[in-house]
C-alpha cells in the first residue's frame, strides 16, 4: 500500500498494512538549529514551512522518517488569508526599545521585536466598522479567476491517478479568519452592535469559500480529504458563543462539505486548538468529521472520551505530545504506549499535536519515527 491508500483505510476503519507516520511541519528556529548541528543543509530546508507542501518538506521529512506532513494541502493563490490581493505588510512606528507596530498581511497591526519570533500582540485593526469593511475589506473577497493558478491545477490533476502522498484540499476558514480581522473584542461586540454587518462578513466569507472550493475541485484534481482552518476556542472554551457559531457559520460547513462529498470527499478535518468540546456537536453535525491536532501537551485533549460520545463517525489526527521529542527515549516509548489504545479505536492517526518546537531533538525524532514503525508496523 501507499501513504494514500493507508490513509484512506485507516480513516475508514478499513485494514491496513501500517500505521503511516505522520508531522505537522517545524518552526524555522528548529530549522536553524537542525542546520547549526549539521543534520541538514541549507537548501534542504529551502521552501519548507507550513502548508507549503513542497517537494523540499517530503526531503526533509523523509529524512527524519516521516511519511508525510498531514496538513499538506491545495488552496487558491489568496492562501491561509483568503483576502486577495493582501494588504501590503509595513512598518508605521518604530520604539525606542526595539519594538515596532507593524501593518500585516491581513491588515492587522501588531507589534513586534526584532530577532524575536512569537505570535505577536494586537494593538489594533482597519476593520472596525461597515465603511472600513466596504472599503478595504469586500473588495478583497470577491470571487476572482486570478485566484487561480490552472497551470499548476492541471498539473495536479494529471498526476492525481499515479500520485502515493496524501493531498487534502484546503477549505479556508469560515469564522477564525474573521476573528483575526476584527479582533476578539470587536467581533464579539460586532454581534451586538451591528448584526446586519456580522451576517454580511460571515456570508460574504462563507460565498467566497463555496466559489473557489467548487472551483478547484472542478480541475480534476482527486483530493483525499478537506481541511478547514479556525483556531476558535482557548483553555477555557470556545472565543464564540456555540450557538450562534451554529446558527450564523453552521450553515456554510454544511453547504462546503456537502460539495466535498459530492466529489467523493468523505474525510474533511479541522485546525482548532483550545477546549473545542462545546464545538465538536456544531462541527459533527454540519459534515467535519475529524478534529485536528487533539492538542495534549497544552489542552490534555484526548480523542477516546470523544470517541466515546460520538462513536465512531468522529475521527481524529494528532493527540501525541511533541515535547517528548525533546525530553529522552524513555518519554517517547511511554508517549507511544499511550498511544497504543487509541490506535486500536480506529481512525485516529497520531500525530505530533503542533509543529515541532525549537527544542526539538534530531536524534529523537528518528528514534520516534523508527519506534512507531515497530509498535504499528
Amino acid at each position: 500500500m501507499n501513504n494514500r491508500q493507508r490513509l484512506r483505510a485507516l480513516f475508514n476503519y478499513e485494514d491496513y498494512d501500517r500505521l503511516p507516520v505522520a508531522h505537522f511541519g517545524f518552526w524555522p528556529e528548529l530549522l536553524e538549529k537542525w542546520v547549526a548541528e549539521g543534520h541538514v543543509r541549507e537548501d534542504e530546508i529551502a521552501g519548507v514551512i507550513d502548508r507549503d507542501g513542497s517537494h523540499d518538506e517530503f526531503l526533509l521529512g523523509n529524512k527524519l522518517g516521516f511519511d508525510f506532513n498531514y496538513y499538506t494541502t491545495y488552496q487558491d493563490r489568496a492562501g491561509f488569508i483568503s483576502l486577495w490581493p493582501a494588504f501590503t505588510p509595513e512598518t508605521l512606528r518604530e520604539h525606542d526599545d526595539g519594538s515596532y507596530e507593524y501593518l500585516n498581511e491581513e491588515g492587522v497591526i501588531v507589534l513586534q521585536k526584532r530577532g524575536v519570533r512569537c505570535i505577536p500582540a494586537e494593538i489594533g485593526h482597519t476593520l472596525v466598522d461597515r465603511a472600513s469593511w466596504e472599503e478595504h475589506y469586500l473588495p478583497r473577497l470577491q470571487y476572482r479567476e486570478d485566484r487561480f493558478d490552472d497551470e499548476l491545477m492541471k498539473k495536479l490533476a494529471d498526476e492525481s491517478a499515479t500520485r502515493t502522498e496524501p493531498l487534502g484540499i484546503y477549505c479556508k476558514s469560515l469564522f477564525g479568519q474573521i476573528r483575526n480581522w476584527f479582533g476578539l473584542l470587536g467581533v464579539s461586540y460586532l454581534y451586538v452592535e451591528d448584526e446586519d454587518l456580522y451576517d454580511e462578513v460571515i456570508n460574504t466569507v462563507g460565498e467566497l469559500t463555496y466559489e473557489s472550493t467548487k472551483r478547484i475541485l472542478d480541475s480534476g484534481i482527486e483530493f483525499d480529504f478537506g481541511h478547514f482552518w479556525e483556531d476558535i476556542a482557548c483553555k477555557n472554551g470556545p472565543l464564540v458563543t456555540p450557538s450562534v457559531f451554529e446558527e450564523k457559520v453552521g450553515p456554510h460547513y454544511r453547504r462546503i462539505t456537502g460539495l466535498l462529498a459530492q466529489h467523493g470527499i468523505d474525510i474533511v478535518s479541522l485546525d482548532c486548538d483550545g477546549v473545542i468540546d462545546h464545538l465538536i456537536p456544531i462541527w459533527l453535525n454540519n459534515g467535519v468529521n475529524t478534529m485536528f491536532p487533539v492538542e495534549v501537551g497544552t489542552w490534555r485533549a484526548d480523542i477516546a472520551p470523544w470517541r466515546e460520545k460520538y462513536g465512531r463517525a468522529l475521527r481524529g489526527v494528532g493527540g501525541m505530545s511533541k515535547y517528548v521529542l525533546s525530553y529522552d527515549r524513555a518519554a517517547i516509548d511511554a508517549e507511544i504506549e499511550r498511544l497504543r489504545p487509541l490506535v486500536d479505536l480506529g481512525g485516529f492517526l497520531p500525530c505530533p499535536d503542533h509543529r515541532l518546537p525549537p527544542e526539538t531533538e534530531w536524534d529523537l525524532v528518528r528514534y520516534y519515527c523508527d519506534r512507531m514503525r515497530s509498535v504499528f508496523g
